[in-house]
Parts: structure tokens; sequence; C-alpha cells
């Protein structure tokens, strides 16, 4: 087993670009690559890249009547099939688009093959994550499902049991769909409520179908819910689900976008809870999974102030080398910020709000408190299915 996590990466992926006035600007993995870097995180990973997905591999999720409609909106975007969710405001139709979504796949489920293999025991592909993608549409900005397809690799592989824990405010709708009825794979999703957000789907009472019955677990926050809050409904679900389910492999999506300054979504998260979670997963990995962790980025429409940063402490993490909060950030990095997008980039690796605290679950509720209902409806939804107390 290599002792150095893995960083998948490749210039290209910053080709993943839907234009000039898309929220999901490409700068966002360019800064951060080069935060990594300016930080010396470079030094404490091995930096890999990977083969982009090929059809079989792209076949373990997508129809292969969607990747060829990928393809010929790759080859002539005028001629994009919305039918596909291809050509939209959402995901506009782009030259060469195929090939980098192919690409992103391709990193990530390198990563899972790496950690599987024991090449590597945490690999990171913050370019990752794009979790709305469904087997037959592109959908929320995601092409291909690089996290789905990294599990069903993890899977061919002869995973039995994988646990996928997404943080992204937005609901991991398309992973959740690619193992509805699959016992095999847990799907835990903490994300904004679906009345007040896209895609407007996990509901406490989405918990799997068939053989998956119980598989599926869903946290919907009310609006508005920051630290204390969001770390408060992480700790009272996934930590019991992960420990009963016992994964072979823990894959995890850190979107971004639960940041107070996010301009696509309504929660109030800082930078700090964040790293508080990816720190908490990594526990959960080393605890319950034998340290085999695979983490993904997503969502992070703030792309300056906060995904950087976010994604960066991720990659501390994984490395073994976590970023201290108050760590300055090197004036060259702040330099390429405002060359490349004529903003001030933040100066240090913190909100000003470490060390942080919550409530203890187990320690009681309130059930006049709408963060606690929520706590509470995913609890009674999905943990007697599981055989656990709700």
């Amino acid at each position: 087993m290599s002792g150095r996590a893995h960083l998948m990466w490749d210039e290209a992926v910053t080709g993943y670009d839907f234009g000039p006035d898309h929220p999901m600007d490409p700068v966002r993995l360019a800064l951060t690559r080069r935060l990594v870097d300016a930080l010396g995180l470079d030094r404490e990973v091995e930096i890999v890249s990977a083969k982009p997905a090929g059809d079989s591999t792209l076949r373990l999720v997508h129809r292969e009547d969607y990747i060829q409609a990928v393809k010929a909106a790759s080859v002539d975007p005028r001629a994009a099939d919305v039918s596909y969710g291809l050509g939209t405001v959402d995901d506009p139709a782009f030259a060469g688009m195929h090939e980098v979504s192919s690409l992103i796949a391709g990193l990530s489920v390198g990563a899972a093959e790496a950690v599987w293999r024991g090449d590597a025991l945490h690999a990171v592909n913050f370019t990752g994550g794009l979790h709305h993608a469904m087997p037959g549409g592109a959908a929320g900005f995601c092409v291909y499902n690089d996290a789905s397809l990294a599990i069903a690799r993890l899977l061919e592989l002869g995973a039995r049991r994988v646990a996928y824990v997404d943080v992204d405010v937005h609901h991991g709708d398309g992973v959740q769909a690619a193992f509805w009825e699959d016992p095999r794979v847990l799907t835990i999703s903490l994300h904004e409520h679906p009345r007040t957000l896209f895609p407007q789907t996990g509901w406490p009472e989405e918990t799997g179908a068939g053989d998956g019955e119980g598989a599926a677990v869903n946290v919907a926050l009310p609006a508005g819910t920051g630290d204390a809050g969001w770390l408060r409904a992480f700790h009272a679900v996934v930590p019991e689900l992960v420990a009963d389910f016992r994964p072979d492999v823990l894959v995890t999506q850190h979107g971004a976008d639960t940041h107070f300054e996010d301009p696509l979504a309504h929660l109030a998260v800082s930078l700090d809870a964040q790293r508080a979670v990816q720190i908490a997963c990594h526990e959960l990995a080393h605890e319950y999974a034998g340290g085999k962790w695979v983490a993904l980025g997503g969502g992070g429409y703030a792309v300056v102030e906060v995904v950087p940063r976010s994604w960066t402490h991720l990659v501390g993490i994984a490395a073994g080398r976590p970023v201290v909060p108050e760590t300055v950030i090197p004036e060259g990095w702040r330099r390429e910020v405002f060359a490349r997008t004529r903003q001030l980039g933040p100066v240090r690796m913190t909100d000003g709000r470490w060390p942080l605290s919550w409530g203890d679950w187990e320690a009681g509720y309130d059930p006049a408190d709408r963060l606690d209902q929520a706590v509470l409806a995913t609890r009674r939804a999905a943990f007697p299915l599981r055989g656990l107390l709700a």
C-alpha cells in the first residue's frame, strides 16, 4: 500500500467549459490546483492522470444512446439533442464535450481503481463529483456521472459494499438513481430541502426500492441552516449508518456550494465547517472502511473565495497534512487570482469560525426545531429499514 495519496489531475479538465456566462467557471479548478501547489501540498501527494473513460466504462451507468448523443453534440454543438438534456441553459453543448467529460469520469474511475488495488489509501478528484447526470441524460451542469461510474467500477472489481456520502447543497439524485435497487451501495445525501432548491428531490421518504430498500438516505435541510445545524445533522445521521454498513470503500462528494457566499443556494455553512466534515469523512474511512477513501469535488460557484480553499483543505486532509485554518495564503496565488479574474483572493484558509461546536444528537432533540425535525424525519424514514433505532 502506497503511503502517498493520489491527486487526480490533468490540465485538460479546464476544458469543461459551458461558456462565459455559465456559473460553473472552470477557473475554479485551475485556481484550486494552483493553491495546492502554493501551499506545498503537491509535494505530499502523487499527482496522477488517467485515461478518459471508454465506452465500456461509461456503459456501467449510462445508456448507449445517450453516450452517442453526447458524442454527436461534442462534434456539432448546434445539433445537440435537448431530449437528452444537452444544449439546454443548464447544460449547453460545446465542442469537445464528450472528450473532457469522459476525462473527468476517467479520473474518478482511476481514483477508485488506485484505492481498490492498494496503489493509494486515499485518492482525490476535485474535478469530479458531477452527481446529477442520469443514465440517459445530462442535468444540473453534469454530463457524465463520474461518482456513479467510480462506484460501479468498484463493484466490478469486487467490492461488496460501497458507501457514498454526498454533502453538496444539491441532492445527489443521479447517484441515488443509479443504485436505487442495489443493496451493495448505501447513498447518503445531505442537502438543502427540495422545496427550495434544484433538483426538487431528496425527500426523507426516498429510501430505495426492491432489494435496495433502505439503501438510500436523505437529509433535507431547511434553507438558512448554518454551521452548528449542518454539523449536527451530519453527525446525527452519517456515522451511525456507515458504522452499521461497514463499507469496503467510502466515496464522498464535497460540493462547496453549501457555503454562505454561494450564489446558487441558501445554506449558510462556512469553509471551516466544510473542513470539519472533510475531516469526519476521513476518520470514517479509517474507522469503518480500512482507510479506503475516494473523495470528489462537486458544485461550488463562489469560484474564487470559496472553492479553491475548500478543495485544497480536502487535498491536505487526504495527504495527511491538513492545512491549519489560520494559514496565510501566499501572495503569488492571490496575484494569479487577480490576473485571471480581476477579483481579490482570500487572505487566509479560514472564515474565522474554527474551532466549531454543535449539539450531539444523543443528548436530546427539540421537536419544535426545524433542523431537528429534518433529522428526525430522516431517521424515522430510513433507520428502521436498516434495523437501526430512529
